[in-house]
């Protein structure tokens, strides 16, 4: 079905163990570990019965089944709301499938599920909260005149809220699960979080005027701000940092993904693909990456696309697959410009953090340095959401709490080293302004006057 993106909940409890046990095994310092914090996915829709059982399969970020509702949600409540917002997806179940909405009785989202498994508590933490459409980011409580769009009984199936800046925690490690992952049952479970708010921790950017862009399955773009963000035009979502502070965020649904369909198609290692990419000339093909429709721009019914391709082109996978990453830098570019517009402080940033698995990329990393005109700084741990999670774990343990606490105790003693520097070259900032604004034309005049409301 098109738009549709899925995954059963239980599959992530699997997942969990499994990856526990590869992180654990063979150490000796098991039963020393005092706290765990989880790192989820943002958005998806998980829905419990009054058993605590999982309904149906969770809808998820990526799923752009909702974009009708997202469209009607927008216009009542003032502000763009994009279909990956859960809110859209809780509307979208109660039209098409009313059996399993009049069943649920609790409405979590992913890491807060682990959590659920891992304590018998079922929460919600507040900045994974603030990407779901149905909090009160300003008040930090759930926005009823948000859940009454739905139905009037929405707010009752919404779990307690909890941060980090109140030094709350999801639970206690039960006895089962203790024994299962060989640590000791009790030791407090952390608020976690969802994954960008938790990388905002790990890369760093837990004070202002950091700058972290994720190349992951989905692209990112995001900073730290004294207060969360309205921004009516929906371009950079109003997320709350994990420790109370603001976390303006630009979110793209195609990143990664792009540049793995066309190393796939032509049955090349991402080494391979590389390796011919750097021999292409930057800006030389365009891609319009948009193979799971776009949140942003708000365009989830757009397909991808590939212009200015010349005789022989198909048989150059290298000068597609660079393409397929300079659209996936061109994406979040725009980002850029809009949090500098909603954060002063962000003016003069001439440094980006780069996270995520695609920021071990080396020609990645060069894509992004040339074509943003500034110098990448590559965190040691690129996959900054786990290392955040842990972190926050940590200050669960030391009993920190308060937004500014929290930040000054992260940069005292949990700062990201960073490994590398990428320097921007001056002489391809003309090419890469051009290829840019080709992207953005492009796009506009496909499907900017059809699909974007």
């Amino acid at each position: 079905v098109q738009g549709r993106a899925e995954q059963n909940p239980n599959d992530w409890i699997e997942a969990f163990y499994i990856a526990a046990g590869q992180a654990l095994n063979g150490l000796e310092i098991s039963k020393k570990i005092e706290a765990i914090g989880v790192s989820g996915q943002q958005h998806g829709l998980v829905i419990l019965d009054k058993e605590g059982a999982v309904i149906r399969p969770a809808k998820l970020w990526c799923d752009t089944e909702s974009a009708q509702e997202a469209r009607e949600l927008s216009q009542a409540m003032g502000k763009k709301i994009v279909a990956s917002f859960t809110i859209t997806k809780l509307l979208w179940l109660k039209r098409n499938e009313p059996d399993n909405y009049a069943r649920i009785r609790t409405l979590l989202l992913p890491h807060d599920y682990i959590n659920f498994h891992l304590t018998g508590e079922k929460t919600a933490e507040m900045s994974d909260a603030s990407g779901t459409g149905l909090l009160d980011v300003h008040q930090r409580i759930w926005d009823k005149q948000a859940c009454s769009l739905i139905d009037d009984d929405v707010s009752s199936k919404l779990p307690r809220l909890i941060s980090s800046a109140t030094n709350d925690i999801a639970g206690t490690l039960l006895p089962q699960v203790a024994e299962r992952l060989g640590l000791k049952s009790g030791i407090p479970v952390a608020p976690g979080g969802g994954d960008n708010a938790m990388s905002a921790i790990g890369a760093g950017a837990v004070t202002q005027n950091r700058i972290v862009a994720s190349l992951g399955t989905s692209g990112t773009l995001f900073a730290k701000t004294q207060d969360p963000v309205l921004d009516p035009t929906g371009i950079i979502c109003p997320f709350l940092g994990a420790f109370g502070d603001g976390l303006p965020l630009l979110c793209t649904l195609n990143c990664g993904s792009i540049g793995e369909e066309i190393r796939k198609g032509y049955g090349l290692s991402r080494d391979e693909a590389t390796n011919l990419a750097r021999n292409e000339r930057p800006g030389s093909l365009t891609i319009l990456p948009y193979f799971l429709g776009e949140r942003t721009p708000n365009w989830p019914h757009a397909t991808a696309s590939i212009l200015g391709l010349k005789s022989g082109d198909f048989a150059k996978p290298g000068k597609l697959y660079r393409a397929a990453l300079e659209a996936a830098t061109f994406s979040i570019m725009d980002g850029l410009n809009s949090l500098k517009y909603f954060d002063p402080n962000l003016q003069n940033a001439d440094q980006i953090r780069l996270v995520g698995g695609g920021s071990k990329n080396v020609l990645w990393r060069k894509i992004v340095a040339d074509a943003f005109q500034m110098q990448v700084a590559i965190p040691t741990e690129a996959e900054s959401a786990a290392l955040g999670a842990a972190i926050q774990a940590a200050a669960t343990v030391a009993s920190i709490s308060g937004t500014d606490e929290l930040a000054s105790w992260v940069l005292q003693h949990h700062d990201a080293p960073v490994a590398s520097f990428v320097d921007p070259e001056p002489q391809f900032k003309s090419t890469y302004e051009d290829a840019f604004q080709r992207f953005k034309r492009a796009g506009h005049l496909l499907f900017a006057n059809d699909l974007e409301n």
